[in-house]
C-alpha cells in the first residue's frame, strides 16, 4: 500500500522552525514519501552549502546527491538524536523516507542527520535531557 503523502503537513517545529507532521498514524516500515529534487554532484554540493548556506541536500550515493531546496516539504524534515525515520533507497535507486518506528498522529517525522557537527548544537529533546 502506498502512503499518502497528502497527509503530511508543515507546521511550526518544536525542534527548529518548520517541521513535516502526519496528521494519521504510521506503521514501522512505512515508506512516507519519496526525496525528490535537482541531483548535483559533490562539487555543487559543497558550493551550495558554503555559498548559499543550503543545508536541504540529501547525499544519495557516489558524488550523487539531491537538493530538495524547492521542494514542498521534505526540505522541512528535522533534525532529532531519538529520530522516528531514515533516509533509504528503494529498488529503483530511489531516495524515500521510511517510518523507524510506529509514529503517532499529529508527531514530527524526524532523522538522524548523521554529521558530527550537528551533535554540537543539537537542541532535541534527547540531548536536552542528557544536559539536564
Amino acid at each position: 500500500m502506498q502512503f499518502n503523502e497528502e497527509l503530511i503537513v508543515v507546521k511550526e517545529s518544536t525542534l527548529h522552525g518548520k517541521g513535516i507532521f502526519t496528521s494519521v498514524p504510521i506503521n514501522k516500515g512505512t515508506i512516507i514519501m519519496k526525496i525528490i529534487g535537482e541531483i548535483i554532484d559533490e562539487e555543487e554540493c559543497i558550493r551550495r552549502e558554503n555559498e548559499e548556506n543550503n543545508v536541504y541536500i540529501f547525499y544519495k550515493d557516489d558524488n550523487v546527491y539531491i537538493d530538495a531546496k524547492n521542494s514542498e516539504k521534505i526540505k522541512y524534515l528535522n533534525h532529532s538524536c531519538d529520530c522516528n525515520c531514515y533516509v533509504d533507497e528503494d529498488e529503483n535507486g530511489d531516495l524515500i523516507l521510511v517510518a523507524l518506528r510506529d509514529i503517532q498522529k499529529d508527531e514530527e517525522l524526524t532523522i538522524d542527520y548523521g554529521y558530527e557537527e550537528i551533535y554540537n548544537d543539537c537542541s532535541c529533546n534527547e540531548c536536552d535531557n542528557k544536559s539536564n
